[in-house]
């Protein structure tokens, strides 16, 4: 059986940006392509935003928010892409003025354990009222979105859609819901297995 440590690359077409995603296991049985969009240069970044701007626009959304931290740079982006100023982040680490915050508990597939996400109480007159979309980097089960879509609402705020750059495999669809038939993405990836000879290949059905 070939070394599985070798290092593997998924390419994937980011609405007309290529990418060779770098294949990381989980475990012996079980890989993901990853992407760290904080990597990958302030070009990658306004084009994601404007090209998730365009499938956001229709949504009229008043602000986005977006999850710490990879969802960081796509908020910004997309805010400036659509026009907008303000918008949201949904932290996940509890932070001094944060003591009072609103939260949620998720679980993610790419982070160990329970999880929470944190809402400062001063940010919630940006959203109560208002029609959000929440974006993100990847979305692969669903919980780390679903949570974000939950705490959102829990501020009052009218959740329209949610948009991410890429999604992963199809767990994502039965966490999400209904919610998941307002989600736009850029691109699909699938998860990975080893074959006879020890290289990831997709999982079919993913």
């Amino acid at each position: 059986m070939k070394d599985q440590t070798a290092r593997q690359t998924w390419n994937v077409d980011v609405e007309g940006f290529a990418l060779d995603l770098p294949i990381v296991p989980i475990n012996p049985e079980f890989a993901i392509s990853l992407m760290m969009v904080i990597d990958l240069g302030v070009k990658f970044g306004e084009h994601v935003g404007q090209a998730l701007a365009r499938k956001i626009a229709p949504l009229k959304p008043d602000v986005i928010v977006g999850p710490a931290t990879l969802g960081i740079p796509v908020a910004i982006e997309v805010t400036r892409a659509l026009g907008l100023d303000n918008y949201v982040v949904l932290q996940k680490s509890p932070k001094l003025h944060l003591a009072d915050a609103l939260v949620q508990t998720l679980t993610s597939i790419t982070s160990k354990g329970e999880q929470r996400i944190l809402l400062d109480r001063a940010s919630i007159p940006l959203i109560a009222g208002k029609r959000v979309v929440v974006v993100d980097d990847v979305v692969a089960s669903g919980s780390s979105l679903k949570g974000a879509l939950d705490l959102v609402r829990q501020a009052g705020g009218d959740v329209v859609g949610s948009g991410v750059i890429l999604t992963e495999a199809q767990d994502w669809r039965a966490a999400l819901g209904a919610d998941g038939e307002t989600l736009v993405s850029l691109a699909h990836i699938p998860q990975f297995r080893p074959d006879a000879d020890g290289r990831w290949v997709p999982i079919p059905g993913t």
